[in-house]
């Protein structure tokens, strides 16, 4: 009896013994595995290890390789480069035995030369001058006689800015640009809105995505045409409705010296006309004489450019009326402002035929003077006040 009874206890245990054994190799079978692939990983990344040592030489080969041929090329250049100046040395001796022999010429023949082309000039500048006026309407053909009254509309205190209306536009708003760097326009739905005292609260502000420089700036048809602050003279058109910038450009010439000695933080001072926009600056070149140019509105061209005889010193403001620039002087100190200086670009007018003008019941200087063809008036800036100046003009002779 005992021993069926052991036996029955030796069965399970056998058993289970079994088991564990079986499962004891299986164990050892996947570990086996998983050491033979770790084994291929490590020579893979080997291989992969010694391949990139191998691009990393292969690349600094190269690296060698170019540096050489560059440094190869820079004695090329110098070559070239010697070359070309023994080159420009012959050809500037030929040239001068060419003047040389030619000067050696009948001189009859020289005169003939330079009556033709003399003849030339005369009739290619009759041609420009013609397209000039097909240009730029001729039956604009008002002058400014006298300047009758002014009112000060408001003083907000600012001793730079300016302020406008747009002559392009139907409606009665009001834009005020305080400072001469700013980047925030103030635009009121009336000038009674911007009389009233406390003007800001009512005011919506535009915000520009680059500042301006100076006060010369003007609004024209939805657009504002400004001077970038910072650089030597880029004009911008930006879209006062929409909020961003339609258009730049840049002025040749400008924005090296202050278009106005009195207003030395104006370089590139804009203008609205009966014939729309123009630029008025100065250059060294031409000894401090204002400069005055056409611009197409639309497409932000240069049309024509003229060299005027108006000399920016004593000057601190000029605006435009029917294609004539009129230049407001005054004294370093502050005084009468007077208008001393006129050039009409069609010449139909000259200085001699208008005799100094000037600004009525006022004692004080301009930063800005802007016209405004519209209402026929001038909106300006002086000592931190607001003016309105009505006009007096007539037909030009």
């Amino acid at each position: 009896m005992t021993a069926l009874q052991l036996r029955f206890l030796l069965v399970p245990f056998l058993t289970s013994t079994m088991g564990a054994a079986q499962y004891l190799m299986q164990d050892a079978a996947l570990l086996n595995y998983l050491d033979r692939r770790f084994l291929s990983l490590e020579k893979r990344l080997e291989k992969c290890n010694q391949d990139i040592l191998e691009y990393v030489e292969e690349f600094r080969d190269f690296s060698k390789m170019t540096l050489s041929r560059l440094a190869g090329l820079n004695n090329h250049k110098a070559e070239v480069k010697s070359e070309v100046e023994n080159l420009l040395t012959r050809i500037e001796r030929a040239q001068r035995d060419i003047d040389y022999f030619g000067s050696a010429r009948d001189s009859n023949t020289c005169i003939g030369v330079h009556e033709d082309l003399v003849k030339q000039q005369l009739s290619e500048a009759a041609e420009e001058k013609t397209k000039l006026k097909l240009t730029l309407n001729a039956s604009c053909d008002q002058m400014l006689a006298g300047i009758k009254s002014l009112k000060i509309v408001k003083k907000t205190g600012d001793k730079h800015g300016s302020w406008m209306k747009d002559p392009g536009k139907k409606h009665a708003k009001i834009y005020l640009l305080s400072g001469s760097v700013n980047n925030v326009i103030l635009e009121f739905a009336n000038i009674m809105t911007f009389i009233e005292s406390n003007p800001t609260l009512k005011a919506r502000r535009v915000t520009l995505p680059f500042a301006w420089e100076g006060t010369g700036h003007i609004i024209y048809q939805g657009f504002l045409f400004y001077h970038r602050y910072g650089s030597l003279n880029e004009i911008i058109k930006f879209n006062i409705q929409r909020r961003n910038i339609t258009d730049q450009m840049l002025l040749p010439g400008a924005g090296r010296i202050p278009v106005y000695q009195l207003s030395p933080s104006t370089k590139i001072d804009l203008a609205i006309d009966e014939q729309g926009l123009w630029a008025i600056h100065a250059e060294p070149e031409t000894e401090g004489n204002i400069v005055i140019t056409k611009i197409n509105h639309i497409t932000m061209a240069v049309e024509h450019t003229w060299d005027t005889s108006c000399n920016s010193k004593g000057a601190e403001a000029a605006f435009m009326i029917c294609n004539t620039l009129y230049v407001v002087y005054n004294f370093p100190s502050g005084g009468t402002s007077r208008i001393q200086c006129v050039y009409d670009v069609l010449e139909a007018v000259s200085t001699h035929e208008i005799p100094v003008l000037h600004f009525p019941k006022r004692q004080g200087s301009h930063c800005t003077i802007h016209y405004n063809p519209k209402e026929k008036q001038l909106f300006a800036w002086g000592d931190g006040s607001q003016i309105i100046y009505k006009l007096h003009t007539r037909q030009k002779v």
